[in-house]
């Protein structure tokens, strides 16, 4: 099976592809609720939104001062055709992919 056009290697990871899920259903999205619904830790969040900026995938915006300093993240339109593609390239492996029964599968 080939992997189709779309599939994007650096989204892939479960990680990071349940990330940008996150940032693909808002605007923008608080560093402490990607942290919670990821149950990551923050080096490691901040790692993988890093990879992803750097890539063009996703912005960092921070606000406030002090205590009441806040992180916030967004897909960029670089990040959502990338998403958007690959989602597409999942889909397409999934409808490609024969029936148990008729794969060989044994019971």
């Amino acid at each position: 099976m080939t992997t189709p056009a779309g599939f994007d290697e650096l989204i892939h990871p479960p990680t990071r592809l349940g990330l940008v899920a996150l940032l693909a259903a808002a605007e923008w999205v608080e560093f402490s609720f990607l942290k919670e619904s990821l149950g990551l830790t923050d080096s490691a969040l901040s790692k993988q939104i890093s990879t992803l900026a750097e890539a063009g995938y996703a912005e960092v915006r921070k606000e406030g001062a002090g205590r009441r300093r806040r992180t916030l993240v967004t897909l960029t339109p670089r990040g959502r055709k990338a998403f958007d593609g690959h989602v597409e390239a999942l889909r397409q492996m999934v409808e490609r992919t024969p029936p148990a029964s008729s794969a060989g599968a044994r019971p």
